[in-house]
């Protein structure tokens, strides 16, 4: 590729960096079928110590990580010990004659595609079952590890896709950037990235044609990836744009709009590090991450204490707990529901807790663990449902929070005519908090895990923010405040449109927190609704991110 060539992607993560490239090794591909081995037996016994070895690996890197990295990794090495995929595995060889590695091969590839026909977060586990899958194949052909080696200086990495497991173990001024030609915004890479701090593009048609050591720009703001003529032009765009200004830690705009900026968290060490970076409370906290690794419902005393974790950074700080987000895309073994045709629009969410006989007495038990643990740390608790579509379903959830002395009680709004009956639903609620994530899914028919259709799910979509702008009007009638805690609220000059929009809280990736708080210092509440006007009628994300770059100057 000649220098100066421009390649466009999708900006994953926020960000300008530059500097030599590094090519991430690639999977080590379908190992043959055959010959099939002469003492079965003993080749089915090489699969375990190559699982154990795998396991070790990652759970090494998971003890060096926190917070979504720490998450990734962990769910990772649950699965690499899968008990059913190493036993899978070892039929193969044993009952019909498959080399280990092949065997391995097909066991996790059955796997994949029964995550991926579920559908939502269990598509989602797919690219992990892949990532698990390679890693041992590799060890059993004796073939260095695919994926991030340890990178000896500064480098931009450059891949088809990173593996969670690769992404969460990166760490921010040694990964200067990262550009793959696969993947879409609300993959676990870019979500990782944007937690890191670390500027991304993704499905970047032509990137893998970069040459290993060319010196390259990227933006993560606007998609933009440059193959420059020397390392010291590409260390310069990367110097010019490190310059930003200093965020005080509380979130306002520069002529005194209050506008929270709040961390999205899940666990105990990633409220820690939130609380670190000064998030002025949580507007996420994801508590279904205490069932998802669970075989039985946890008790109410031990969610007590996996919340009391979380809650403990922000005493005094208002703390917003989604209650469990699980259902048919997010099987649980204590939660049996019949197969459905699509789980993505099946029960989930709020929903299971209203299917009679099935979900009984487990939102309960939830809602009062989250308040004797808000008690006990002194948190100002706020908590919402998943997946809400009508009043009436607001309005049930509310007289549940109030039973257990929850004085603050919302929903998310993901669901397009949540949109659209957005009075009748703040009637009911103390607040609302929209989930751009699956509003865009649902808005566009597009599956977030879907390569194909990555860029309809690119949360600068004029259409995705023309729908924001409705409940933005419908919080100035009704009073109710509304927030927005999907990863649209982690890039800096897409804020600034959200509150323009009439969004009255962010909540982000702990890595997000200063850029978007300094970004909104310097802008006026005019200036807001100005970028957000300017988004709104734009015909496409690219002219969207150009309009407002524009205003910026």
């Amino acid at each position: 590729m000649p220098s100066t060539t421009a390649l466009t992607g999708i900006p994953a993560s926020p960000g300008r960096a530059g500097g030599r490239v590094v090519r991430v090794a690639e999977p080590p591909g379908e190992p043959a079928a055959g010959p099939a081995p002469a003492d079965a037996a003993a080749e089915a016994a090489r699969i375990a110590p190559a699982v154990e070895l795998v396991s070790q690996r990652l759970t090494a890197r998971a003890a060096t990580v926190t917070g979504d990295a720490r998450e990734v990794l962990e769910a990772t090495v649950t699965m690499v010990g899968d008990p059913a995929l190493l036993e899978s595995a070892q039929a193969l060889v044993t009952e019909q004659g498959r080399p280990a590695a092949r065997a391995v091969w097909e066991a996790a590839n059955s796997f994949a595609e029964m995550l991926s026909s579920m559908g939502g977060y269990m598509a989602e586990r797919a690219r992990d079952i892949h990532d698990v899958r390679d890693r041992i194949v590799a060890e059993l052909l004796g073939l260095p590890a695919p994926g991030v080696a340890d990178l000896d200086a500064p480098a931009v990495l450059v891949a088809t896709d990173l593996a969670p497991a690769d992404t969460a173990g990166l760490k921010p001024g040694v990964a200067l950037a990262l550009v793959t030609e696969q993947g879409g915004p609300t993959s676990h890479t870019a979500i990782l990235a944007r937690s890191l701090g670390i500027p991304a593009v993704v499905g970047c048609a032509g990137a893998t044609r970069i040459a290993e050591g060319a010196a390259l720009t990227v933006d993560g703001g606007t998609g933009e990836v440059v193959e420059v003529a020397t390392l010291d032009e590409a260390t310069a765009f990367a110097a010019a744009a490190s310059v930003t200004a200093e965020w005080d830690g509380v979130g306002r705009t520069a002529d005194g709009r209050v506008v929270p900026v709040l961390a999205n968290v899940g666990d105990g060490p990633g409220a820690a590090k939130a609380a670190e970076a000064r998030a002025e409370g949580v507007g996420l906290f994801r508590t279904e991450l205490a069932f998802l690794s669970a075989a039985e419902e946890p008790t109410e005393a031990a969610q007590r204490e996996v919340y009391t974790a979380v809650l403990s950074a922000f005493a005094g700080k208002p703390v917003t707990a989604r209650t469990l987000d699980a259902g048919a895309d997010k099987p649980l073994p204590f939660l049996s529901l019949d197969g459905e045709p699509n789980p993505a629009l099946g029960v989930r969410g709020l929903r299971i807790a209203r299917v009679p006989g099935n979900g009984d007495g487990v939102l309960e038990r939830q809602l009062a663990a989250l308040a004797a643990a808000a008690k006990e740390t002194g948190v100002a608790l706020k908590v919402m449902a998943p997946m809400v579509a009508t009043a009436e379903e607001a309005r049930w959830f509310v007289q549940r929070c109030r039973a257990h002395g929850i004085s603050q009680a919302g929903v998310m709004i993901e669901i397009p005519a949540a949109v659209l009956t957005a009075d009748e639903i703040m009637a009911e609620v103390d607040f609302v908090s929209v989930g751009t994530n699956d509003l865009a899914q649902y808005l566009f028919a597009a599956d977030r895990q879907s390569g194909p259709v990555a860029a309809l799910n690119d949360p600068w979509q004029p259409a995705l923010l023309r729908l924001i702008g409705l409940l933005g009007e419908a919080s100035a009638r009704t009073g109710t405040p509304v927030g927005v805690c999907g990863e649209a609220a982690a890039d800096p000059g897409l804020a600034a449109v959200l509150v323009g929009l009439g969004v009255a809280s962010l909540s982000m990736g702990s890595g997000a927190l200063a850029a978007v708080g300094a970004n909104l210092a310097g802008l006026t509440v005019e200036q807001c609704r100005e970028r957000a006007r300017a988004a709104c009628a734009a015909a496409d994300p690219i002219a969207a991110r150009r309009a407002v770059a524009a205003l910026d100057g």
